[in-house]
């Protein structure tokens, strides 16, 4: 059975990544961060691996995507109140990340998103699972 998630992500600068996600609130595993990656701790089992372009390449053999001019995945993560997601957001557009939807509030879920400094796609919601709509 499935324990943990590793996202692995190609950046252009490996040192201005890892520094945009420490400052959003994410720690360093260093036992698996070097010049060529750093491991970014999201929660106990969620974990995005940032790794240089040239790293990233040795692990396959498509080109890699440019995230500013396509999207491949959308990262979405839950957040513990809509309070959460509004602060995480505006740390990041604070640190030059792009903010690429509006937010969004459903009654029930709200949720709000941002490109971080290499276009990846991030998505941060709040869900109140009882005000889900019965009809």
């Amino acid at each position: 059975m499935v324990t943990k998630i590793f996202i692995n992500l190609p950046v252009k600068n490996l040192d201005k990544s890892k520094k945009f996600f420490e400052s959003l609130g994410f720690s360093v595993n260093p036992q698996f961060t070097d010049e060529n990656a750093a491991c970014m701790v999201v929660s106990e089992t969620i974990f995005v691996m940032l790794l240089t372009e040239t790293y990233f390449q040795t692990f396959t053999k498509k080109p890699i995507s440019n995230a500013k001019e396509s999207t491949e995945v959308l990262i979405a993560l839950d957040a513990d109140s809509k309070e959460t997601v509004q602060q995480i957001v505006a740390k990041a557009q604070a640190l030059g990340a792009t903010i690429y939807s509006e937010p969004q509030d459903h009654g029930w879920m709200y949720q709000h998103s941002f490109a971080d400094l290499d276009g990846h796609q991030w998505e941060f919601a709040y869900m109140d699972i009882t005000q889900f709509p019965n009809e």
